[in-house]
Formats: structure tokens, C-alpha cells, sequence
């Protein structure tokens, strides 16, 4: 059996990876505060960010949904990995090598996770095909490169390679690099022949590497070259546990940092023309791979977009002038009603995609087709009125039929008004009639009003006390130190708060460490509650009820109102207990309630003095 990954690996790995660099790949971090972050969050859809990113603990949790951990975590639910090949993952990335325990005589030494068997393998592929691609069998494939305006540095720039015309060259390639013919397989390298050998999935054609948006090759899109091939002008890598065609845009490896710089993505059709765009200096151009744009898609966009309720995003579609192209433009209307940035499209009117421009007009032809975007919502509306003649009655009502549900839709309520009496004026109809179509069809359920913030229910002052202990805790264990340490869990009233407290005394209490990331794995590990253990990620996030640094002041005047609580409480029960003594008759037990009672008193009146001196 496979040995275990040491423990002082995990956290040197854990040590040397910022988590706001394996975080910020996937979602746009913008500073809320000292070592925190916060984005839209990548595991639910949200309008406002509550994704919240604390550097020095190494550690994330969402506020809208509660999903949260550290940065091994993260890359778990985020690429839906195993923990070993998680910490695989990062130990890569950090140029760590991992070690494992002994394991027993006679077995192999571990192998890697899957997904970075997986993800090797292509790797591997990738570096075969640019080979191929200097070979003299790929001339075809050069000279479609060059037809299109590129040269040998940009193919390899974006990695592009040529899969030879043999059955299983790639195959018996990676096989001597020691994969496996079920490795080959499952990552859609290869397949299954009628006669049960394996074959290369592709053969003759032109090749792009598929990058996820931490840049690994993860699948590939190939274009026939030869006219007697008899399959489909462009082959893409099947659905393989690390290739999900819904969620991977082509070029957001190398357009994700602009994108979130400009605040601005450019949705193109093609592998050529995202580079194109790229090379005419519209960086922040993506496409789709083999599949229309869709939710998943949006949800990638949307966090590296921070797109949030401020309608500051822009995402600009770009279609060819054709009819299919006018078409597909219609379709990413339903897409705009689900960002929350302004949508806007840029066609050609000369009917040429991003590369063909390029090609007949230079860079600049490019950058200005951009430039010249309109809103998607004016180009949708004008290509729904363009198909009814407005010189007939009939014409008029039925085209305000079918304007009305798309002005009635807008996200933005506050421009349906001035888009209703622009579209009456387009029409030649009555502004109030228009109106009234527009109000008819927005009836029932406002789907696209974005979302109020939820309804906060009252919060007991005596449970942030105890938050604001653990916090301390927690995030500044080393400032916090004996103070903490001192009262122990029967002073918290929360089931789970007692469960952390115990967790804290159990790793050695606040006085024994130094803090940072691993404080916080070992609390979360001692905690025998999955609800706590969840909670002592909450806690590592959230804000100190303070606006400046916390000191040993602060400190001591939290654990003082934590402290109070208790014993307030107690000497309400005792103050009760003796009202129902008979001093005379039960003269020993009074004098023992009067003397804890006086001196609980006495604790109540300190440490009210010392909550009442004001930070």
C-alpha cells in the first residue's frame, strides 16, 4: 500500500504557499483590511463579495455560503481533488519533494493522485505535439499557422503542436514515459480501436494546448489540415475528470491577470482568434472550446471580473456579422441578465472574426472593433425590430411584442423606462402603450432584480464576546497568550465555543505557539466537531470588532466582558439560592452563599472597572 505524505512536508508545504496566490489565480482579491482579501466567492454565485481571504493565517471562508480552510482545502473543492493530490499540487508549484512514509517490503512507492497523473500526461503530450510541429510532416500545419499571421515565436507562445498522421505515435510515446494505456484512456489521449488496440484520439491535425486558468494543460483542440479526413473541421479532448468543456475558456491563463486588471473581458469564437486579439493588444480575449458560453463560464468570468453590484465589470461578446453570428449575439442576451457588469458586442461590419481582421486590416483594425462596442441590449433590440416592417400596423404591435419581454428583462430596473420610449420611438408608437407592454411582460416573479441582503437575525451580545475571545485566539494567539489561556471553556455558553476552546487547550494552549497557518490547521484538527472545526475557519476570517491593531488593552478588557458574563450569571443564582435560605435555621449554608456571594462580588466590581475603561 502507498505510504503516507510526511507531516513536516504537508506543512512546509502549507508554509511556503500563499494562499492568496493559489486563491487570486481563480478569483480577483481586492484588500479588505491587513492581510485580508475578499471576491466573489468560486463555489456559489453571489452579486456581493463575502469571500474572505486571511494571508498570515493561510486561510479562506465564505460568509454566504460557509464553505471555508486552508489552501490545501481550497484546491481540494475548487478542483475536486483528493487531499494527497492536492498537497501534490501545491508541493509542485512550490518546487517542494515530497516524502512518504516507509511503506511495508515488496510495495511501490506512492503514486501520484490522479489528477496529476492526468495532468503529466498532457503535459507530456503537449511538449510532443510543438516537437511535431518541426518536423517535415507538419509543413501543412506551419503554413495554416502563417496563412493566419502567425509566426514561429507566437505558435510557441500559445504552445501550438501537430499530432502526426501515424496510428499511435502519442501513444507509444507516452507509454515509454510510463503511463499507463488506462492513463492514456481516461485523459482522452487515446482510445479503444475496433481490434482492441489503443489508437491516438488525434492524427493529421494542427493542435491547441487547453490551459485551466492555473495554466496546467488539461485537454486539446485540433483542426483537420488534410481534405480526406473525414472527421469534423475541429476535435476537442473528450469530458475527462479534469476537462469540463462548460467551464474552460481557451486563453484565460494567459488574459486572466489583464481581465481583472481592466476589469474587462472580450468573448471571442476561436482559438486564432484569441490570439489574434491578444497580438493586436486586446489581452483580455477568451473563447469557448467546442461548446456554446454558459453559466459555468460566467461564474469563471464573474470572479475574476469582481463583478459585483457597483456595474463596473465589462464583458464585450464578439460575433461574426453573418446571420449565424447575429444569432449567437441573440443568445448571449440571456447570458448578460446573469453578470452584473455592463454587456456590450462588437461585430465586424465587414463580417470578418478577430483573426481575419487582423489579416486584411492590422492590429489597430482590431483594437478599434473593441473600441466600437454597443450595448448588447441596443444590438438585440435593433436586430428583434429588424425582422418585422415597421410600415405596417401589424408590423409595429408585433414587433413591440417581442421588444417588450427583452426590455422588460434588463437587469439594470432603472433603464427599462428610457429603453421602453427609446423602443416606442424606434417603433412610432405611443410611449404609454409601450410602457404598458414592457409592464405586462415584467409581471410574476423579477427574476433579474438583484438579489437584497438577507435578513440578519438578532444576535445575543454575550456570543460576539465569546467570538471575539476565540477570535483572539485564533488570529493573535501570541498577543492573547496567558489572558486566554486562563479562563477556560466553562466560561463559554456555546456548545461550539466550548468545542474550540477545549481544541485551543488541547494543541497546547496560546502561550505555546507562535502562531500562523499551522495554529490554525492544528486547532481545526483537534476539534472532534465538523461544525466547529468549520467555524474555527469562520473565526480565522473574520474582522476583530476593532478598527485599529488589537493589544494586550483590548485583550484584557475582552476576556474581562468574557469573564463577566459568568459571573454575573452566578451571582444571580446565588443571590437567588440565599433568598431562599432560612438564615436561621439553615445558618452554616447562608454564611457560605454570603461569603461566595460577596466575594463574586467583589470579581463582578473588578472586572467592570476594567471593561468600562473605553479602548
Amino acid at each position: 500500500m502507498a505510504g503516507r505524505i510526511r507531516d513536516e512536508d504537508i506543512a512546509l508545504v502549507r508554509e511556503r504557499t500563499s494562499i492568496a496566490d493559489v486563491v487570486g489565480e481563480r478569483v480577483t482579491l481586492k484588500p479588505a483590511g491587513a492581510q485580508t482579501f475578499k471576491g466573489l466567492c468560486p463555489f456559489h454565485e453571489e452579486k456581493t463579495p463575502s469571500f474572505t481571504v486571511r494571508v498570515d493565517k493561510g486561510v479562506y471562508f465564505c460568509f454566504g455560503c460557509g464553505k471555508g480552510g486552508d489552501t490545501i482545502g481550497f484546491v481540494m473543492e475548487a478542483d475536486h481533488l483528493t487531499f494527497v493530490e492536492a498537497v501534490e499540487y501545491l508541493a509542485s508549484r512550490a518546487g517542494i519533494q515530497l516524502r512518504y512514509e516507509q511503506t511495508p517490503a515488496g510495495s511501490r512507492r506512492p503514486q501520484q493522485g490522479q489528477r496529476q497523473r492526468l495532468v503529466a500526461a498532457h503535459a507530456a503530450a503537449a511538449e510532443f505535439y510543438a516537437e511535431q510541429l518541426l518536423t517535415p510532416p507538419a509543413r501543412g500545419a506551419r503554413e495554416f499557422l502563417a496563412r493566419r499571421g502567425f509566426d514561429r515565436t507566437t505558435a510557441e507562445r500559445y504552445g501550438c503542436g501537430y499530432a502526426p498522421a501515424s496510428w499511435d505515435a502519442l501513444t507509444r510515446h507516452l507509454r515509454g514515459r510510463g503511463f499507463t494505456d488506462q492513463e492514456l484512456v481516461t485523459a482522452g489521449l487515446a482510445r479503444e480501436a475496433r481490434s482492441g488496440s489503443l489508437i491516438d484520439r488525434f492524427r493529421g491535425r494542427l493542435l491547441w494546448p487547453i490551459r485551466d486558468i492555473s495554466g496546467d494543460v488539461i485537454g486539446f483542440g485540433a483542426r483537420k489540415l488534410a481534405d480526406d479526413d473525414d472527421g469534423p473541421k475541429y476535435l476537442n479532448t473528450p469530458e475527462t475528470p479534469i476537462y469540463k468543456k462548460s467551464q474552460v475558456l481557451y486563453g484565460i491563463d494567459q488574459a486572466k491577470r489583464e481581465i481583472a486588471k481592466q476589469g474587462r473581458v472580450v468573448i471571442v469564437e476561436g482559438y486564432t482568434d484569441v490570439m489574434a486579439c491578444h497580438l493586436a493588444g486586446v489581452p483580455t480575449a477568451v473563447a469557448t472550446c467546442g461548446t456554446a458560453f454558459g453559466d459555468d463560464h460566467i461564474q469563471v468570468l464573474r470572479r475574476l471580473l469582481m463583478d459585483t453590484d457597483v456595474f463596473t465589470g465589462e464583458i464585450i461578446f464578439t460575433f461574426d456579422g453573418d446571420q449565424a453570428g447575429q444569432q449567437a449575439a441573440l443568445r448571449a442576451f440571456d447570458s448578460d441578465q446573469k453578470f452584473v457588469g455592463r454587456t456590450f458586442i462588437a461585430v465586424s461590419p465587414d463580417n470578418l472574426d478577430p483573426c481575419d481582421l487582423r489579416l486584411t486590416k492590422g492590429d489597430a483594425a482590431v483594437r478599434d472593433l473593441v473600441a466600437r462596442r454597443e450595448p448588447l441590449v441596443d444590438f438585440a433590440l435593433r436586430q428583434v425590430i429588424a425582422r418585422y416592417d415597421l410600415d405596417t400596423v401589424d408590423g409595429r404591435v408585433d414587433a413591440m411584442r417581442r421588444a417588450a419581454p427583452l426590455v422588460a428583462r434588463l437587469k439594470d430596473r432603472e433603464k427599462r423606462p428610457e429603453y421602453a420610449r427609446k423602443l416606442a420611438g424606434d417603433l412610432g408608437l405611443p410611449v404609454e402603450q409601450v410602457m404598458r407592454a414592457v409592464a405586462a411582460a415584467a409581471k410574476g416573479a423579477d427574476l433579474t432584480e438583484l438579489p437584497r441582503p438577507r435578513n440578519t437575525p438578532a444576535v445575543n451580545p454575550a456570543m460576539l464576546v465569546e467570538r471575539e475571545a476565540l477570535k483572539l485566539a485564533i488570529q493573535e494567539p501570541v498577543l492573547a497568550g496567558p489572558v486566554f489561556d486562563a479562563l477556560g471553556p466553562e466560561v463559554y455558553h456555546h456548545p461550539l465555543h466550548q468545542v474550540i476552546r477545549r481544541a485551543v487547550a488541547e494543541v497546547g494552549g496560546c502561550a505555546a505557539t507562535t502562531g500562523g497557518p499551522e495554529w490554525v490547521v492544528r486547532i481545526r484538527e483537534a476539534c472532534p466537531d465538523l461544525a466547529a472545526a468549520a467555524l474555527v475557519t469562520e473565526l480565522a476570517v473574520e474582522p476583530l470588532q476593532l478598527d485599529r491593531d488589537p493589544d494586550p488593552r483590548y485583550v484584557a478588557i475582552t476576556m474581562a466582558r468574557l469573564e463577566l458574563v459568568t459571573v454575573e450569571a452566578r451571582v444571580a443564582e446565588l443571590k437567588s439560592r440565599a433568598q431562599r435560605v432560612n438564615p436561621v435555621a439553615d445558618k452554616t449554608q447562608y454564611l457560605a452563599l454570603a461569603a461566595e456571594l460577596f466575594s463574586l462580588e467583589q470579581h463582578a466590581r473588578a472586572l467592570r472597572e476594567r471593561v468600562s475603561g473605553e479602548l
